[in-house]
């Protein structure tokens, strides 16, 4: 098989679109947001061309995270044949504010049999200057991930998922894991094999994540982690996207900090890739944030294995974020204005939300 480790979003669409104009037979892309701007345009202008040649086309996108893209922006691709979903559109009910934080987060693109994207990235121009994270790769793992897709696309309607825990099993292909991640107080696939990977670490734990907000037994495993001599580092961005994010979990810092768990903080523009590494030896490259919101409320997939050429990648991917990041500053933490402590108390019973 080949890989290809991507974290220049340009880079990475112009792959993505090279692919989609290549496609002989069919083009499945599921995404979280898909926006009415540049890149969106381009990516819908590729897709429909695609369809009038006969090719297979089915896209599915969240509802929340759409922005002002509906079925008129697809009016062509659809009259060629493609089809558009839009998953589980908002309704007003007693139950808005968990139902409705209930998205589809996933982002994949499968095309031919042959290639699939897995990974952090959207359908968006908005992102041009973050750093993300996506795997492209080439080879037999890419039929599993037409399988996910087509079962994901059958599932999701505009208004109810059908049995949403036949269309969530773990797939395993010999050296990995594709786990698949759906809203779950108790079971939070994803979260327990997160909490599994670094209660097995014996030499580090690497976390890159947009939105640090773990709950308690995630940071428990990864300070018990730390304190058996693992070296736990978590590069988060020093300034995300969403500013409350940024506010509440600086609550966390000072505990993670006396316990040995190294916080960095990626200072040229926003990190949205979402990426761990244990011992050096074993990856996840994931849709999901390390927060509440992905773990109980989302519709999250994760890539997780062994693969030599892939780790190598993804080192490299590190080292460079790594050398554009600073570490955690103890005293100035201690010393934060006292606005945004106040924040921090009132945001803390909403946590699950961000």
């Amino acid at each position: 098989m080949e890989f290809l480790v991507i974290d220049d979003p340009l880079k990475l669409y112009n792959l993505m679109l090279n692919d989609i104009e290549k496609a002989s037979s069919y083009i499945y892309l599921e995404t979280y947001k898909f926006s009415n701007d540049h890149m969106g345009v381009k990516f819908k202008d590729a897709l429909t061309q695609k369809a009038s040649e006969g090719v297979v086309v089915k896209v599915l996108i969240d509802s929340w995270g759409r922005g002002p893209v509906s079925e008129h922006f697809f009016t062509d691709l659809i009259e060629l044949g493609g089809e558009v979903k839009f998953f589980e559109k908002i309704k007003i009910s007693s139950d808005l504010f968990t139902r409705g934080h209930r998205r589809d987060h996933r982002k994949i693109m499968v095309i031919d049999d042959e290639i699939s994207y897995i990974g952090s990235a959207n359908i968006t121009g908005y992102n041009l200057n973050w750093r993300e994270l996506v795997l492209r790769f080439k080879g037999e793992i890419t039929p599993t991930f037409r399988k996910v897709f087509e079962q994901n696309f059958e599932a999701f309607n505009p208004y109810y998922i059908k049995d949403k825990m036949s269309y969530s099993r773990t797939m395993k292909f010999e050296d990995y894991e594709i786990i698949r991640d759906v809203p779950s107080i108790p079971i939070q696939r994803l979260k327990k094999k997160y909490t599994q990977l670094i209660s097995s670490a014996r030499a580090s734990v690497l976390i890159e994540t947009p939105y640090f907000l773990p709950g308690f037994l995630l940071r428990k495993t990864m300070t018990d982690a730390s304190k058996r001599g693992v070296d736990v580092k978590v590069i988060m961005p020093k300034h995300s996207d969403v500013r409350m994010v940024d506010i509440l979990r600086n609550k966390y810092f000072g505990m993670m900090h006396k316990n040995n768990v190294q916080l960095l903080f990626y200072t040229p523009h926003n990190l949205h890739a979402k990426l761990m590494i244990i011992d050096r030896k074993i990856f996840s490259i994931t849709s999901a944030n390390f927060d509440y919101r992905s773990f109980r409320y989302q519709y999250e997939i994760a890539l997780i294995g062994q693969e030599p050429e892939i780790l190598r990648q993804l080192e490299a991917h590190v080292k460079e974020t790594l050398r554009h990041s600073e570490a955690f500053d103890y005293h100035r933490w201690l010393n934060r204005p006292k606005i945004e402590k106040i924040f921090e108390y009132i945001l803390l019973p909403f946590r699950h939300l961000f």
